[in-house]
């Protein structure tokens, strides 16, 4: 397709299908004179391996009727039935088909422009400017469409992306489908990290896999080092600034081909890091060219700001999370203990995960549990669940008792979240452990022997009013090691729970490989570690997993 963007006066490349000399000699003259270029064929099968060659395309195809090997009715039907060429316009011209009906069949089969000979130069010239005026106007309606879709598709890339880096892969992906050109993005993460990426020329869709690849090391753009970088000061808004002759301070070169940039720089927020799109000057060369660009910064800066709003919102929940945590776990002769709570990745929301580790007058209490839901709610539900079993268990509540406490302040308080809760004490007199569970997943034990069992008694969830069972007392020689967790470290989507169950049994007693029950030196801390990297987290769920080995032995 020939350059889209050619004022209406400008001239045009014209072909010319004609059999007679005579006649190709005189429209080349009257054509030529007019400043355009004509090119010519001699009929219709030329002209149409012309059209196909992969050559550029002519703006305008002038046909006479009356061809020696089709008639010129047929050369229009195929060009105009090829996608390639459905848009070229066509003149017929004709000194033999010249009445009303060959007039008529001649548009209604594809032609744009229908002359009789003979023609007057004028009438020629002005019916190629008329065609051209349309054809070009249509070019450009359907480029600006084209080009206003691919914006919409970036910016809805740049909403979607889910940190800093994807929105720097979308902002040059959209900037580079745009503009037609290779474009480069830079920016701040909203926790101040430098992030680019490059968008190249030619690469389709912003929304498909290939247009960006982030930046190799020697290529990354850091924002801050682009005299761009202080055009608007502290201001929100949007600038264009032209760089010049190269080199551009802090912009490698290689990344765009040599020449003149254009930098458009933006901000949403007074204050905040802007972020920068830069393309060759050439490609931003019209008004059009420049409004797409700024519109692009634009929507990259506001996309860029809800994610910084999100990330400080969620950095702020999650260190309310944690507050809700222990700090330390006890010292206690009754067992060793080792704890890892991981949430899930920074762009999910906070969950209701949590874990208890206290001595108590009957010996040392542990707990993990989980309130249902992902939200600031659940996580609140948590922080008043793990107070109020602390409080208990001070008291001197046996575990079944702690559980039905807590079933009565969730019913006390209205709370519209339930909770799975495993609570096991290691008995200070006995060494036993009595494990009361309120639908939480069972505890994993592993003794000496070699023995590795699941304690799978248990209870309703907490939140339905209904009656705990007795705690089951369960024998822990010296050695025997517990492990306690949430769902999030065994839980994926399309594998069975039991089957990761037994798999988590497996991992357990691979790792508790000595006669003792121990890992090496006994330290439960590598218990953690071994389970955590049999089950990578996948980010989707909080993980709280807790590790005991049993150390002391029962009072006289």
């Amino acid at each position: 397709m020939p350059d889209p963007s050619p004022s209406d006066n400008s001239p045009a490349s014209i072909l010319v299908v004609d059999d007679n000399p005579t006649n190709r000699y005189v429209l080349r003259t009257t054509l030529s004179r007019a400043g355009h270029v004509v090119s010519e064929a001699e009929d219709g099968t030329q002209a149409l391996a012309l059209l196909t060659g992969g050559a550029p395309l002519p703006e305008v195809t002038i046909v006479d009727v009356r061809l020696p090997d089709m008639t010129g009715f047929d050369v229009c039907e195929r060009i105009k039935a090829a996608p390639a060429t459905a848009a070229l316009p066509v003149i017929h011209v004709s000194a033999s088909a010249i009445t009303a009906t060959d007039r008529t069949q001649g548009l209604n089969r594809g032609a744009d422009a229908y002359l009789t000979e003979p023609i007057a130069p004028d009438e020629l010239l002005a019916t190629v400017a008329a065609t051209l005026r349309y054809a070009r106007a249509r070019r450009r309606a359907e480029r600006l469409a084209e080009r206003l879709q691919h914006l919409n598709e970036a910016t809805l890339l740049l909403y979607s992306a889910g940190d800093a880096a994807e929105v720097a892969r979308a902002a040059a992906a959209g900037a580079a489908t745009v503009l037609g050109t290779t474009a480069v993005a830079a920016l701040l993460s909203p926790h101040g990290e430098p992030a680019s990426a490059i968008g190249a020329a030619g690469a389709g869709r912003p929304a498909a896999p290939s247009p960006t690849a982030p930046p190799e090391p020697g290529d990354r753009v850091d924002v801050r080092a682009l005299p761009s970088y202080q055009v608007l000061g502290d201001r929100p808004g949007t600038h264009l600034l032209r760089t010049g002759d190269r080199p551009w301070p802090g912009f490698p070169d290689g990344l765009i081909p040599d020449g003149p940039l254009m930098a458009a720089t933006a901000r949403a927020k007074a204050g905040r890091p802007p972020v920068c799109l830069v393309v060759p000057e050439e490609a931003a060369a019209t008004p059009d060219d420049e409004r797409l660009l700024i519109q692009l910064a634009q929507a990259c800066a506001l996309a860029l700001e809800a994610l910084r709003s999100y990330t400080q919102e969620h950095d702020l929940a999650l260190t309310l999370q944690r507050s809700f945590l222990p700090d330390t776990l006890p010292r206690s002769p009754l067992a060793e203990l080792a704890v890892r709570y991981l949430p899930a990745s920074e762009h999910a929301e906070i969950g209701g995960d949590f874990y208890e580790a206290l001595p108590t007058p009957a010996g040392l209490l542990l707990a993990v549990g989980d309130v249902a839901g992902h939200s600031l709610d659940a996580a609140m539900l948590m922080g008043q669940i793990r107070h109020a079993l602390r409080a208990y268990a001070i008291e001197g509540h046996a575990p079944q008792a702690i559980l039905e406490r807590i079933e009565h302040l969730l019913g006390a308080v209205e709370a519209r979240l339930t909770l799975t809760l495993c609570i096991v004490l290691v008995d200070a007199g006995t060494g036993l452990l009595h494990i009361a569970n309120a639908g939480h997943l069972p505890p994993l034990l592993r003794t000496p022997d070699g023995v590795v069992r699941f304690v799978e008694e248990h209870g309703p969830l907490l939140g339905l009013g209904l009656p705990q069972p007795e705690a089951v007392r369960v024998p822990a020689p010296m050695g025997s090691v517990l492990v306690m967790t949430t769902d999030g470290l065994i839980e994926r989507r399309h594998e069975d729970i039991g089957e990761s169950l037994k798999r988590l049994a497996a991992t357990l007693d691979g790792l508790c490989g000595g006669s003792d029950g121990s890992v090496g030196s006994g330290d439960v801390e590598e218990v953690c570690d071994g389970l955590l990297g049999a089950f990578p987290p996948d980010g989707e769920d909080d993980v709280a997993l807790m590790a005991a080995r049993v150390t002391g032995r029962p009072a006289p």
